[in-house]
């Protein structure tokens, strides 16, 4: 039995459609402003063996590891376990996995007594436990400061929640209120699915929807292959560096030698360096997902996203190094920070032989702050916040100020929500002008954000890059300017901070976040 090409296609938008309600779903009903505002937040849709079939317009990072998850979680929870109705959290990095605080939740479809499909709604919870608030400790030296660990545990059945589960998760974890809020949201998004799905096998039969799967996967190899083929062969190397270890010792390359030949390629980032000691070393699962986005933004942007799209890509990984760490390492930055280095490797490997097809370097880096402790009226708070910067430019134009570029895909809270919802006053928000580099086009401009504590025994957590290498040029355009964090006490006293440390902060601190202008292109 075939599918005719006009139903595949309608079944290809409806399995994107499903995935963009699961997204606006936990956007319209989670408690927390990382969830509502911010959008850090991605959904995803498997076939029965966990092969991505489609993907809402999200976050390519979490895309990237979703692609893994469900394929790692059957590894570990066979199917004859799974019942209609359940629902089960993971967060555990080495589970198809990138750090804790972005807790994905599985919901088997099925058709009759079958397992035909998966919808995954992976968010990231404002706080996960841990020695920090914000669970982003920056003089972690092994997972277990990092927050709770969740390997794979059904919290739903068709019967309803479990709450002794829930009750363990929601000890270990700070604000435990808007955490069980943010949790049945993502319930909820994937209970969404569920019912597109059913409706989409009464309508076309769950034989036929199980062949479009078939044929996605087998059009999209077809897609990406024929891309890859007209890339000049050849072997090609690019490098770049994380500022520091994660404990500010020396910067850490990251590597690869992309190898194409005919309609593959193969990606080896065996030449990086080892393991850090601290929170910015990685899964192999987040080094392939950088992969994935680059090589789709390149070679085929409109090509379905699905496991068929990335079988002409072979990445190799060398256990022991910071793209593929034990799993005993702190990993929480490595998931934003170093995915965008990853990311920018390959860009530069591109860069020996299509420049014209690329941006010079940008604002990789999440640019974080976590601000944690009580509001006034003694509740708890969280407020993580991102920062864009400059796009580098291009071969055509001048780099844009002030966005998020390549991995990430999260807004910036307005400063009326931040005001609203935590002890903090944005006092200042404007473009740094002059920040971008130089070069027949210019790079974008970052931004300035001033926050400034109303409370006492604010916790201040950064999580940072750029700081000390900074967005490059490329064909003779100049680096853009590095990224700067300062904090001006309220005595009149000024410290330049690290990109990565917790320390305290008193009322009438201030924190100005000052994000990388972007690379220029171009000998002016």
């Amino acid at each position: 039995m075939s599918i005719d090409p006009f139903t595949l296609e309608v079944i290809r938008n409806g399995l994107s459609a499903i995935a963009e309600e699961m997204s606006l779903v936990v956007m319209r009903s989670a408690r927390s402003p990382l969830l509502r505002e911010a959008g850090d937040l991605s959904s995803a849709l498997t076939d029965r063996d966990g092969l991505l079939i489609a993907q809402g317009q999200d976050i390519p990072m979490h895309m990237g590891v979703m692609s893994f998850t469900v394929q790692e979680f059957l590894k570990i929870v066979p199917r004859d376990r799974l019942r209609p109705g359940d629902v089960w959290l993971l967060n555990l990095p080495q589970v198809g996995g990138n750090h804790l605080p972005d807790v994905k939740a599985i919901r088997p479809v099925f058709s009759g007594d079958r397992i035909v499909a998966f919808a995954v709604s992976l968010a990231h919870w404002a706080d996960v436990g841990g020695a920090a608030p914000g669970s982003y400790y920056a003089a972690a030296y092994d997972a277990w400061q990092e927050g709770l660990r969740i390997p794979p545990l059904r919290i739903i059945t068709a019967e309803g929640p479990d709450e002794e589960k829930l009750a363990m998760v929601l000890a270990n974890v700070r604000g435990p209120d808007e955490r069980r809020g943010d949790i049945l949201a993502q319930v909820a998004a994937t209970r969404a699915a569920d019912r597109r799905f059913a409706e989409m096998f009464a309508r076309y039969g769950t034989d036929e929807v199980e062949q479009a799967f078939a044929a996605l996967h087998d059009r999209a190899e077809r897609q990406m292959r024929a891309a890859i083929a007209a890339l000049p062969d050849g072997v090609y190397e690019g490098e770049d560096f994380m500022d520091d270890d994660g404990h500010g010792g020396p910067p850490t390359a990251v590597r690869v030698t992309l190898s194409i030949a005919g309609e593959e390629a193969v990606l080896d980032f065996s030449a990086s360096d080892d393991a850090v000691p601290g929170p910015i070393n990685t899964t192999r699962f987040i080094t392939a997902a950088s992969v994935y986005y680059v090589m789709k933004a390149i070679c085929g942007p409109e090509i379905q996203a699905s496991a068929g799209c990335y079988r002409p890509l072979k990445i190799v990984t060398r256990p022991g190094s910071i793209l593929d760490a034990p799993a005993d390492k702190p990993v929480v930055g490595g998931n934003h920070e170093t995915a965008q280095r990853v990311a920018d490797a390959v860009f530069l490997a591109f860069a020996k032989f299509a420049p014209e097809k690329l941006s010079a370097g940008g604002p990789t880096t999440a640019g974080l702050l976590i601000f944690g402790g009580h509001r006034e009226d003694g509740t708890w708070t969280t407020f993580y916040e991102v920062h864009g910067g400059g796009e580098g430019a291009r071969a055509d134009r001048d780099g844009m100020p002030a966005i998020r570029a390549h991995m990430a895909n999260v807004m910036g809270t307005p400063a009326e929500v931040v005001e609203a919802e935590y002890p903090i006053r944005v006092e200042r928000q404007e473009i740094l002008r002059g920040t971008g580099g130089k070069g027949k086009h210019i790079g974008g401009d970052g931004l300035r954000r001033v926050y400034r504590a109303r409370v006492d025994g604010l916790t201040l957590t950064t999580m940072c890059e750029r700081m000390v290498i900074p967005p490059y040029g490329l064909e003779g355009g100049e680096a853009g300017a590095p990224y700067r964090l300062t904090l001006a006490r309220a005595d009149g006293t000024e410290v330049a901070l690290p990109g990565k440390t917790n320390l305290r902060i008193a009322k009438g601190d201030r924190v100005i976040a000052e994000s990388s202008g972007g690379g220029g292109y171009g000998q002016i």
